[in-house]
């Protein structure tokens, strides 16, 4: 019997996690979530493809009263994950730092939760490509190393043309792809050698 593998010097900040079929919370059913944050203490990260329905950029910044209430840089809003489900956060391209605060991810991605990124996307500034998003993911310590050894998720590098891609219903299965797997040949049951 051999013990299971030791995560302590496992980074996974700035990868992708894939949901495998099975994964049992419907929450994330083929989910592809970026790491923001990775440490002993824990992880949180941002659900990529799961638009919500009928609530867009330019609903938000008319609701929060940005500016005059228009939006030159209107998009879907994500559901980000189920932690803090009505708090705003945007992914963006690393090109964007906020002057009052933005999570660099890895120096290819920065996460920003202030007002102040809204107000730049709805007066057609900001950063070149962007997801809105309300809610995160979050993992105790250890939770999240778990679950990938319970066969919950698959890992792989975050490139950006796919986390930004505008087309959140294929991401998952070129995520996968990704990796060379085909999502028809995946099964939910964990396996040992």
């Amino acid at each position: 019997m051999t013990d299971a593998p030791d995560f302590s010097e496992t980074d996974l900040t700035a990868k992708l996690l894939i949901a495998m079929p099975g994964m049992g919370d419907p929450r994330f059913e083929h989910s592809v979530v970026l790491i923001c944050a990775h440490s002993p203490d824990g992880a949180m990260g941002l659900i990529v493809n799961k638009p919500m329905p009928d609530l867009r950029l330019s609903d938000l910044v008319e609701q929060l009263e940005i500016g005059d209430g228009t939006c030159a840089r209107d998009g879907v809003v994500h559901f980000g994950g189920p932690v803090e489900s009505g708090r705003g956060f945007v992914l963006h391209s690393a090109d964007y730092v906020s002057p009052i605060s933005t999570l660099e991810v890895n120096g290819a991605f920065g996460m920003t939760a202030t007002l102040d990124i809204l107000e730049e996307l709805a007066a057609g500034r900001g950063p070149d490509q962007a997801i809105m998003a309300l809610g995160y993911a979050g993992w105790g310590p250890g939770q999240l190393e778990s679950e990938i050894l319970a066969n919950g998720w698959l890992t792989c590098d975050a490139d950006p043309g796919l986390v930004f891609d505008p087309a959140d219903a294929t991401k998952w299965s070129a995520a996968l792809k990704t990796l060379g797997v085909d999502p028809l040949g995946l099964s939910a049951a964990a396996g040992r050698a």
